[in-house]
């Protein structure tokens, strides 16, 4: 059975037998059969569906909001920037999907129509996480429809509303049978799905165990996949920031969503000439939180998804104090926190190394540790010691040592004067333990299609 447990309450939103054999197995063979027909549909009507489906979406805009702040615990004041980055990202690739499709043409050459096509692969499984349910889910379902390809997604059993509300969507807007389904299916069951030789692509984000499962599930065979793993994300504050700016945006970045975002920040570098402030700055941030219930609009720090998941963060802070860290925000200034419920304060640590987890280890929680560095080696060093590289952000008014940095930085996306955003016009990707491949940008169009070339003799 799948069970959806509401951290704003602890009561059962959602329960429901998940999907048996037999109905995975009509699932793929619907998809199966549907792939070449869709493949095969003009370019300009695959569009025009996959669009409907966004509008779809973004007129449920007053019901999803509610809906993704009961699964998952984000403040009804935040669930909203949800649904207007769904459709940010999904008008951006259906904006380029003409350029990006198109073929590639090498040029003349006499008695020869040379071209090489971007085809679609056939099924593609989406697996999707819980912490930003909707945006996970459209960076791979909406250039995957684009491309001609077929989806079946799979959503955490977190948010199971979101998967019904893209099946609602895919069925109002008229998009062919088999073209689009979900299923709701177990750890074992999911693994079973992607190992189908029917599955052409896998776009998987999540842990990095769950991305290993998904490259073991693929062994037998020769899909392909997109894995967007798990984050450290670092901040580098230079000596030329502007501190202000850099307190606002890097506390909302540690601190947006209670932490559980894949780019969020966990671990921070700050200049010595400016330590001190700064971390002033952001505890006085931390302690203006107003955590409670999320469904109340005056609340901006909801619940972590599960009690768990507080209590795993809340023992990384207590292993890092033991080894000497300090704790700089007293959880006793929110009435909300208590051990053994989702409801977990944001907290700030300093006289932290990278011999402690909660500097190594992806932490997934409102917390970050700050430590002081004197040069920008320094700090190329730090942010590159990590089995994680997702983005890496600079605060600088130097535009020029931003790049020159980043150029030295293992990770997937650069920032400078920001974080925690996606770009759909720019490649989401990372290196090391944060996966491989690309979603978002005519990148992302190059990982669900593959070139077929043509070489056509005119004159003989």
């Amino acid at each position: 059975m799948l069970k959806t447990v509401s951290p704003v309450d602890g009561r059962v939103l959602v329960e429901r037998p998940l999907a048996t054999g037999a109905r995975i197995e009509t699932v793929l063979d619907a998809a199966h059969g549907a792939a070449p027909r869709w493949a095969a549909t003009p370019l300009a009507t695959r569009l025009r569906l996959v669009s409907a489906l966004v509008d779809h979406l973004v007129a449920a805009g007053p019901q999803i909001a509610p809906e993704i702040t009961w699964q998952m615990g984000r403040p009804i004041s935040q669930t909203p920037g949800e649904v207007r980055g769904l459709e940010e990202r999904a008008r951006f690739m259906l904006g380029i999907a003409e350029e990006a499709l198109a073929p590639v043409d090498p040029g003349p050459k006499p008695g020869f129509a040379r071209a090489v096509k971007r085809v679609p692969l056939g099924v593609v499984a989406v697996v999707t996480p819980w912490n930003y349910p909707y945006l996970t889910a459209i960076n791979a379902i909406v250039p995957a429809l684009a491309a001609g390809n077929v989806v079946i997604l799979k959503h955490s059993h977190q948010t199971p509303l979101v998967a019904d509300r893209f099946q609602a969507a895919a069925d109002a807007t008229g998009l062919p049978p088999g073209v689009f389904q979900h299923l709701d299916l177990s750890h074992g069951d999911t693994a079973k799905l992607i190992s189908d030789r029917r599955i052409a692509h896998v776009c998987f984000t999540g842990s990095v165990s769950g991305g290993h499962a998904v490259v073991r599930a693929l062994d037998g065979g020769f899909a392909t996949a997109g894995l967007e793993l798990g984050g450290k994300d670092p901040a580098y504050v230079r000596a030329d920031a502007n501190l202000a700016h850099a307190i606002e945006n890097i506390a909302d970045g540690i601190f947006f969503n209670s932490g559980q975002s894949c780019c969020g920040i966990e671990r921070v570098y700050v200049h010595d000439r400016l330590f001190d402030a700064f971390v002033e700055g952001v505890v006085a941030f931390a302690r203006g939180y107003r955590l409670g219930d999320p469904t109340d609009p005056a609340t901006n720090l909801g619940p972590m998804v599960r009690a768990g998941a507080a209590d795993f963060v809340r023992a990384q802070v207590a292993e890092a104090v033991a080894q000497g860290a300090r704790a700089l925000v007293d959880p006793k200034g929110f009435a909300a926190d208590k051990a053994g419920t989702p409801y977990l304060a944001p907290q700030v640590l300093v006289d932290v190394d990278h011999t402690m987890r909660v500097m190594t280890e992806e932490t997934f929680g409102p917390v970050a540790g700050i430590m002081k560095v004197s040069s920008d080696e320094e700090a190329i060093a730090l942010m590159n010691d990590s089995p994680y590289g997702l983005t890496a952000a600079i605060w600088t008014m130097d535009a020029g040592a931003a790049e020159a940095i980043g150029d030295r930085l293992e990770t997937g996306t650069v920032f400078m004067n920001r974080c925690d955003y996606l770009d759909p016009a720019l490649a989401w990707t990372g290196v090391k333990d944060t996966g491989r491949g690309a979603t978002l940008s005519r990148v992302g169009y190059e990982h669900l299609t593959r070139p077929k070339s043509f070489h056509l003799r005119t004159a003989l």
